[in-house]
């Protein structure tokens, strides 16, 4: 059989010759019923023609000695490795991806074993985070998001308790540090309380707790509601975004309490905008942690102001009775849509303290002579004296509060009636207080500022929101 000439195209009147017909008519692929027919039709195969059998849905060709079936590639057959089941050498061949199959559930994932070996790793729970352990089989393991900074709830886990342990509930003042308690109408006989958690009892695992917060009403004359919260410093805070608030609480019997939010736009700024956080929240004996997703508002178009604050707040309008106690502990506000796992605002103890005195600092209940401050007498009855703050406050401080102090100098100490805030002469880093005595001061000379005689003697500064 003449080599195939390729492709030519007649045109009309054209003669066709016999090497036009071997180059190019000869070249084609000639159909028969089945080999038999093949053989009578062409009884002088050429080396290279090809035939197709429709009794086999063969191609074959003419090698020069016999039919021998056509090339179709160089793959004979499909041996299953690692991961892979299934395979073959001949027709239809199936394979099976077995990491595939491993998979159970939404967000699990293969992982590696060993040489040539893995197993599923059984997706995690809501905001926990993967990370490397080689003692289990896989090398990884999920474990709850502990990172500091995600929480703009500070003192969450009521740990900072500078004014005090112990609250009279009579009037509307903070209580455990940053967080502020009102009412309507305040109760007969009722207290705000540090209470401590038994060890091996905090509710959240993994987070051994100290401290949480109760209120607790002995006799509940005319009050009717409650409202416990905390300002976030500047409205900005998650506004336009999706945050959720979550807490673990209990009661004495079944209870049900309610969060709401301020966005507050401070002093020139736009009116405040308020809305919910959930719904209501069924408490009982037992420790449980609630949750819910908030989307707050944009301050898109609003005007911020100076001292701006988003509050989040407990609250409770109707239900309370004698012998009525609420606790409350692990309170989060974060980011996102899903409750991670609890975690201060700056994840140490002395962060926690520093974060509390930005907007309150008190000192005091050190030893009974604690030195506070040092000034001079203006006058034989008052003193001017500075006192180091701690850290920078957020503004320079608005109030003052004290108990117990006396003017010291040379050996002769002094009792304290009043003390005030020179607020003019105070920064956010360093306060003044104004001292006062019955008599007795030598004006232009150096006094301290201590306690009388007394753990009870302080002396706080307040910048609260």
């Amino acid at each position: 059989m003449a080599a195939g000439l390729g492709f030519k195209t007649f045109t009309s009147g054209e003669v066709l010759t016999a090497a036009d017909t071997n180059g190019y008519l000869m070249q084609g692929i000639n159909v028969f019923a089945n080999a038999s027919a093949r053989t009578a039709a062409i009884t002088s195969p050429q080396e290279g023609q090809y035939s197709y059998l429709k009794d086999t849905n063969a191609l074959e060709y003419y090698d020069g000695a016999a039919w021998v079936g056509a090339p179709v590639g160089d793959i004979t057959a499909v041996t299953a490795g690692t991961g892979i089941s299934g395979g073959g050498s001949s027709g239809d061949v199936t394979i099976t991806n077995s990491m595939a199959t491993t998979i159970d559930a939404k967000g699990d994932l293969i992982a590696g074993t060993a040489d040539n070996a893995f197993a599923r790793l059984t997706v995690g729970n809501n905001g926990e985070t993967l990370v490397a352990d080689s003692s289990t089989s896989t090398g990884l393991r999920y474990q709850s998001n502990f990172a500091a900074g995600k929480n703009a709830i500070i003192n969450g886990a009521f740990n900072v308790w500078q004014r005090g342990t112990s609250f009279t509930a009579n009037s509307a003042q903070y209580t455990v540090d940053r967080w502020r308690i009102s009412a309507s109408a305040y109760p007969t006989t009722g207290t705000w309380s540090q209470q401590t958690f038994t060890p091996g009892t905090a509710p959240a695992s993994g987070y051994e707790a100290q401290y949480f917060w109760r209120y607790a009403i002995t006799t509940v004359g005319s009050s009717t509601d409650w409202y416990f919260g905390q300002r976030i410093e500047d409205v900005r805070t998650f506004a336009g975004q999706t945050a959720t608030f979550s807490f673990w609480a209990k009661a004495d019997t079944t209870r049900t309490i309610a969060v709401g939010y301020n966005q507050n736009f401070g002093s020139g700024g736009s009116g405040t905008v308020s809305g919910s956080v959930g719904t209501t929240y069924s408490l009982t004996t037992s420790w449980q942690r609630f949750s819910a997703t908030v989307s707050l508002p944009s301050i898109s178009g609003k005007t911020v102001g100076t001292s701006s604050y988003l509050e989040v707040f407990f609250q409770q309008n109707s239900a309370l009775a004698n012998g009525y106690t609420v606790d409350i502990w692990g309170v989060q506000l974060e980011a996102g849509s899903v409750a991670t796992a609890f975690q201060t605002a700056t994840g140490t103890l002395q962060g926690e303290l520093a974060a509390c005195q930005r907007y309150y600092v008190r000192w005091g209940g050190l030893n009974v002579y604690q030195n506070f401050g040092q000034g001079y007498a203006d006058q034989t009855t008052t003193a001017i004296i500075q006192v180091p703050l701690p850290v920078t406050m957020r503004v320079v401080p608005t109030s003052i509060d004290f108990s117990t102090l006396n003017l010291s100098t040379g050996g002769t100490n002094t009792t304290v009636t009043n003390c005030t805030l020179l607020g003019g002469n105070s920064s956010n880093q360093i306060a003044c207080a104004y001292a006062t005595v019955a008599s007795g001061l030598t004006t232009n000379r150096p006094y301290g500022l201590t306690a009388n005689n007394s753990f009870g003697g302080y002396i706080g500064f307040s910048a609260e929101l």
